[in-house]
């Protein structure tokens, strides 16, 4: 049975493809967001001070 092309192309086209450097992401998953709205929701709950960034390793991870 003939083959579609001889494995000496193989990758040809994608190897001359110039690569494009990704856009940087502009918003956090839906599931960290969801996480740190969540933290964020449960400070102000309590009276505590809410920080401009909550870094996420304040945010206790589930077991």
């Amino acid at each position: 049975m003939p083959t579609h092309g001889s494995m000496t192309k193989a990758g040809k086209v994608r190897s001359q493809t110039p690569k494009i450097p990704a856009k940087p992401k502009r918003n956090l998953p839906p599931r960290i967001r969801n996480r740190r709205e969540y933290w964020i929701r449960k400070r102000k709950e309590q009276g505590l001070p809410v920080p401009t960034v909550v870094p996420p390793s304040s945010v206790p991870k589930k077991k």
